[in-house]
């Protein structure tokens, strides 16, 4: 059952992503849900992140902890990228202080055959909880996501998180056979992931390529473009797509054309220069994150630079650059969110 989809009149959010003039700049942080707020601490206690993941009445509460908090004008699902690749039987944990840890990395065709498609049936949590979710959010929409291909198949080959992604380059170069039926399994596993979670109510959907700053613009283009265009094209026509990249200011042109509405930019490419590349494209961006850990004056007047520059594109979509740190003090979101909308409100 699909929830009711807020209006983008009563959006703020929607509005933007539609390039409609919202009735303010709206405001949501990547990583809004989760380890910056204590009451995120109590709610998960001892519960590992994968099987929080698998649990809809907890994913309901941590999903809905900011929206409460901060007043953001959208909810971002909680889950992780590589919830999909768990249902579908990878060994695959999230380790505390190391992040994604696969058993057995893939270099091979046999490897590529041990993904399966995703079924709707593997991830009935998700369904439930979205649905929980829009008994709660009212009118605010919710942000559902997924890892993009590029992302999720370096976890896969390099066995974990890596600084230089040597073994992935080797992959894509010595066997691009291999690189491309690895990327295209994973690209339909990340669009039924994406549409399992708009047709259950999603309002909107983020694609997260974490790691494709570290290609350049012509492997990126070869390696990783056909692949995120199919994932985001699982949800064409349904809702707005918005990509992100981080250390991707020299990709933003090729991230543009996977097709998603909406272009998030991290915070190492001013707003008003994406905009001049980007003409006629809503942006996503793009305080940097450190700064939430600035004196308020400071953190007060970054924030006003960044609205000021996205004036320049079509329409803007105030975030961080990149995720909340952990260590950031909830306060200071809340002083963000409120001087967005103080200095916006139409």
């Amino acid at each position: 059952m699909v929830n009711a989809v807020p209006s983008s009149h009563e959006s703020p959010f929607l509005a933007a992503c539609r390039g409609e003039e919202p009735s303010r700049t709206p405001v949501w942080f990547m990583r809004q849900a989760g380890r910056s707020l204590p009451e995120y601490k109590t709610a998960r206690g001892d519960t590992s992140m994968l099987e929080a993941c698998r649990t809809p009445e907890l994913v309901c509460e941590i999903t809905m902890q900011p929206v409460r908090r901060h007043g953001v004008d959208a909810a971002v699902f909680f889950s992780d990228i590589v919830v999909p690749l768990a249902a579908i039987g990878v060994g695959i944990e999230i380790v505390p202080g190391v992040g994604p840890v696969v058993a057995e990395p893939f270099a091979t065709e046999a490897d590529v055959k041990r993904l399966r498609n995703l079924d709707p049936c593997d991830v009935p949590y998700i369904t439930e909880a979205v649905g929980l979710l829009g008994k709660e959010l009212g009118s605010t929409p919710l942000i559902g996501f997924a890892g993009a291909p590029f992302t999720l198949a370096s976890y896969l080959v390099e066995g974990g998180p890596s600084r230089d992604h040597a073994k992935t380059k080797a992959l894509m170069k010595s066997r691009p056979d291999v690189w491309h039926a690895l990327a295209s399994r994973l690209a339909a596993i990340c669009g039924e992931f994406l549409r399992v979670q708009v047709d259950a109510g999603a309002n909107a959907v983020q694609l997260f390529d974490s790691w494709a700053g570290a290609l350049s613009e012509a492997d990126y283009r070869e390696f990783a473009l056909p692949h995120s265009t199919a994932a985001l094209a699982g949800v064409a026509e349904s809702v707005p797509r918005i990509h992100f990249g981080v250390g991707t200011g020299h990709l933003l042109e090729a991230m543009a054309e996977t097709g998603a509405e909406i272009s998030g930019v991290d915070f190492r490419t001013p707003l008003d220069e994406a905009a001049k590349r980007l003409p006629g494209k809503v942006l996503q961006g793009n305080l940097d994150p450190a700064l939430i850990l600035a004196d308020d004056a400071a953190l007060i007047a970054e924030t006003d630079k960044v609205v000021a520059a996205g004036r320049a594109a079509k329409g803007h979509i105030f975030n961080l650059g990149h995720g909340v740190l952990p260590y950031s003090d909830p306060a200071k979101l809340k002083l963000v969110v409120d001087r967005v909308h103080e200095t916006t409100t139409r």
